[in-house]
């Protein structure tokens, strides 16, 4: 189904839209046969999976694969199995003493037909993750992968399309036009993960037909290491979450704040932990190449621009440059100028500029002067200094003495906040996001709703001093 046009995308919406209404609220057992297919699909094409993410991306660590797209969705899943069917029912709320003996809840309701819009930097998990919230509260879903991607997305279309009917799950792969057409549906809800840029075009597609919308996008997320830090504990976490997957991860370690007095220790370890972590950079298959010679050439201009405007640029491993495999080993960035695009575009890709500070409300305030981030790190063993920098600073998620690891509970929402998203999903949060909260006021059959009907007179305005007065 690929090069679609607005017709066969329009006409699984209206197979999909459909369904829900003949069925909208699904039961359990129903939302819990689809996320065993959901999860059977992932385990059965798990090597499959990891070989066409490798030769989308030219390389891409199969060990990664695993551990950061097939481990985290099958977990998820699950999750979902487990807590689903509490997540789904009927919870009384407390009711005023005037309206009692009536009784109130709030009833989850399915919302209809989800669409996902999947990036290519994580393809199998940024589309299992929205798909399990999706269906565990009981939706029809609508899937459209990267086109950079293409092994992995024709791949998973065939396995959807052998799990699930298409009324259930569609995954649709294209290009831009595909993804256009895509975002023109009248969806019920639509979760989009990827740039800032792409998500103001998202935004507004979706307006046009007031589609509620969650937004899962970048920006630059921040490594703080406090003056108390352990400096080569903080250098091994923050250097082996900047180069999972070659540092083409939405949560990455953008940049590092450290005080001026650390920064070329801090440099020295960071060159220890990838020697240790990728030894071979040029011939492990455990670096990861950049997807395409796009993002290649922007990552390669990105360090040029800034040695160019006085920046100095620290390799981080002997490993040399390699365009034809799209192989960048790690580097860091000193002394790289204010409005420079090291410090003003998420960098996605194995580039860190070091930032040093003289003061942690100096570090602060370098943070909150930019836009939220949709992480931050903080490394210290002081607990007032964490304290300070976590009431100090916004961003979607933060990891305390650690990179990532926010992302990867269950029980955390996930999402954004400004122009790094809205909204969020993961566990019991992806559920409700997913979900009407539908409220429900059951009328007692004897109650005084009466003495405050028409035709007004002196009762009602006695009855009114009275509840105005209490």
């Amino acid at each position: 189904m690929n090069d679609l046009s607005i017709g066969p995308l329009q006409a699984c919406f209206e197979s999909q839209r459909a369904r829900t209404r003949a069925e909208p609220i699904p039961p359990w057992d129903v939302r819990a046969d689809r996320l065993r297919r959901l999860r059977g699909l992932v385990q059965r094409h798990r090597q499959a999976f990891g070989a066409a993410i490798r030769d989308d991306f030219g390389n891409r660590s199969l060990h990664e694969t695993d551990l950061l797209e097939v481990f985290p969705s099958v977990k998820g899943i699950d999750h979902a199995l487990a807590s689903g069917q509490r997540w789904m029912r009927s919870r009384r709320v407390p009711v005023s003493w005037i309206f009692k003996p009536g009784q109130a809840s709030v009833l989850p309701q399915p919302l209809g037909v989800v669409g996902i819009i999947v990036p290519w930097n994580y393809p199998l998990y940024l589309a299992v993750g929205p798909l399990t919230a999706a269906l565990a509260a009981g939706n029809r879903a609508m899937v459209k992968l990267s086109e950079f991607t293409p092994r992995f997305g024709d791949l998973f279309q065939r396995a959807a399309g052998e799990a699930f009917a298409e009324d259930e799950l569609a995954v649709f792969n294209g290009d831009v036009d595909t993804a256009r057409a895509f975002t023109a549906l009248p969806f019920d809800h639509l979760l989009f993960t990827g740039s800032t840029a792409v998500g103001h075009h998202v935004m507004r597609a979706a307006s046009e037909h007031l589609v509620p919308v969650t937004l899962e996008l970048g920006g630059k997320s921040p490594a703080i290491i406090g003056p108390g830090a352990d400096l080569a504990h903080a250098a091994e976490r923050i250097m082996a979450g900047k180069l999972m997957n070659a540092g083409q991860t939405c949560i990455a370690p953008d940049y590092v704040l450290l005080p001026a007095d650390r920064q070329a220790a801090f440099l020295d370890a960071a060159r220890r932990v990838v020697a240790r972590m990728y030894p071979r950079i040029g011939a492990t298959p455990d670096f990861t190449s950049i997807v395409t010679d796009r993002q290649f050439g922007r990552l390669a201009s990105l360090v040029d621009e800034a040695r160019a405007h006085g920046a100095t640029v620290v390799p981080l491993s002997d490993a040399p440059v390699d365009p034809a495999r799209r192989l960048m080993p790690p580097v860091a960035l000193t002394g790289v100028p204010e409005g420079s695009r090291a410090l003003t575009e998420e960098i996605f890709g194995p580039v860190l500029p070091v930032v040093p500070y003289r003061s942690l409300d100096e570090a602060l305030a370098f943070v909150n002067a930019r836009p939220r981030p949709l992480a931050l790190y903080v490394f210290d063993r002081d607990r007032d200094t964490i304290d300070r920098t976590l009431a100090g600073t916004t961003a979607g998620g933060v990891t305390v003495n650690d990179t990532l690891l926010h992302i990867a509970q269950d029980e955390l929402p996930f999402g954004g906040v400004g122009p790094s998203g809205m909204g969020s999903y993961h566990g019991e949060a992806g559920f409700r996001t997913f979900s009407h909260a539908k409220p429900v006021f059951r009328q007692s059959r004897f109650n005084g709703a009466a003495l405050l009907s028409p035709p007004y007179g002196p009762r009602f305005e006695r009855m009114l001093r009275f509840l105005l007065g209490r």
